[in-house]
Parts: C-alpha cells; sequence; structure tokens
C-alpha cells in the first residue's frame, strides 16, 4: 500500500505503472470521476480530450444557427403581436 511522503509524494506500484505504461520521468494526471480520482498517463489524456473536443468547431456553428432561428422567431412573434 502506497503512503504519502512529507512532501505529499507517492509511489506508483509497480503493477499499476505497468498497467498505465508509465516509466520514469513520465507526466500523469488525475482526473476527477463521480467515483473518485483516476491517474492517466498525460499523453492518454491529451489523446481523450483531442477526441473529445474534434467536433466542438461543428458543436458551436450548431448552437449559433439555433440561436439565430430562435432569435428570428422571436422576433417575428413579436412582430406579429404589435
Amino acid at each position: 500500500m502506497p503512503v504519502v511522503t512529507k512532501k505529499y509524494q507517492v509511489t506508483i506500484p509497480k503493477e499499476v505503472r505497468e498497467a498505465l505504461g508509465i516509466k520514469a520521468g513520465d507526466e500523469v494526471v488525475f482526473v476527477r470521476t463521480k467515483e473518485g480520482y483516476v491517474i492517466k498517463p498525460l499523453d492518454d489524456f491529451l489523446r481523450e480530450m483531442a477526441e473529445v473536443m474534434k467536433d466542438v468547431d461543428e458543436t458551436v456553428e450548431e448552437v449559433r444557427k439555433g440561436l439565430a432561428r430562435g432569435i428570428a422567431r422571436s422576433l417575428k412573434e413579436l412582430g406579429e403581436e404589435e
């Protein structure tokens, strides 16, 4: 069982390092989840985030178009009521 040192350092157990492919000098991130925290190699985390974000431009454009339609509809309705 790993122990936190006075400097708040922890040695990652060999089994975990091997399972995650972590080597000396690698950077890791701690990702908060509903269940707690997960340790991931930084490279893996960045690849995952790039994959998640690949459609952001399309999504932003879709939101803009939706807002424009909503505003146009609201303006039309306001014009009809007057």
